[in-house]
């Protein structure tokens, strides 16, 4: 019986830090770690049993991204965005992610629109019953179109936005009025791409990201869930 050979001292450092960073993260998009809520090292080192130092390396990393503040002499505490903040976003995602499918275009192949109508199909399905399976097809939709681009700093742009506001995406998901199906709203982004023209898709990108921002709003600010007043009003859809 042969032996193992033990993984570098800094090689099990970072993977103890990923697996620290996915378990936050998670906590934190499933809405289990909520806005404000404080980060104790020592708790989550137990839960996943490892030490605080791979917690804490990704209590910075978290911090990076803008999902966590990190507070001298006062811990580690769940971010939480103003409703402007959520606007913010939103305004921000919808120029990235329409840059992004007019890159993707040129990419846009019969096989790459058939994994998409895959993807769109399930989300039509977890739209009616999981709200939680109905966000990750969502973004598994999203991130489909921004990996096309083939431009690296952009996806990862693009995935730290949708991480910001996933909470309270989910939250909307669950208990807000939708005035039209998300699957209406994607199925006619997806036949504007199939037609391949790059500038209409763009424009139509943008217009789709920016749709659920006012009714995102309103239920946030009717929930109670910031401080803070809506932001400007656009266009209702659904993302």
């Amino acid at each position: 019986m042969g032996f193992q050979r033990s993984q570098p001292a800094n090689a099990r450092a970072s993977t103890a830090e990923e697996e620290a960073y996915s378990h936050i993260l998670d906590a934190i998009r499933s809405g289990r770690f909520a806005r404000n809520h404080r980060l104790i090292p020592e708790a989550i080192a137990a839960e996943i049993g490892m030490s605080r130092m791979p917690v804490r390396e990704a209590f910075r990393r978290l911090a990076t991204e803008g999902l966590v503040v990190i507070r001298p002499n006062r811990g580690c505490v769940v971010s939480g965005l103003t409703i402007e903040e959520i606007v913010e976003v939103f305004e921000i995602r919808a120029v990235l992610e329409g840059l992004a499918v007019r890159l993707a275009m040129p990419r846009l192949s019969e096989e790459a629109l058939t994994d998409l109508e895959l993807l769109l199909h399930r989300m039509e399905l977890s739209e009616r019953s999981d709200a939680d399976r109905w966000l990750q097809d969502h973004s598994r939709f999203h991130d489909y179109i921004c990996e096309l681009s083939g431009k690296k700093k952009l996806i990862a742009q693009i995935r730290t936005l949708h991480l910001a506001i996933e909470p309270y995406l989910r939250i909307y998901r669950q208990h807000g009025q939708k005035r039209r199906s998300s699957a209406e709203a994607h199925r006619a982004l997806f036949e504007i791409l199939r037609k391949g023209d790059a500038v209409a898709a763009e424009n139509a990108m943008r217009e789709h990201v920016l749709g659920t921002v006012p009714l995102i709003a309103a239920f946030i600010s009717e929930s109670g869930l910031t401080d803070s007043a809506p932001g400007s009003a656009m266009a209702s859809t659904e993302d």
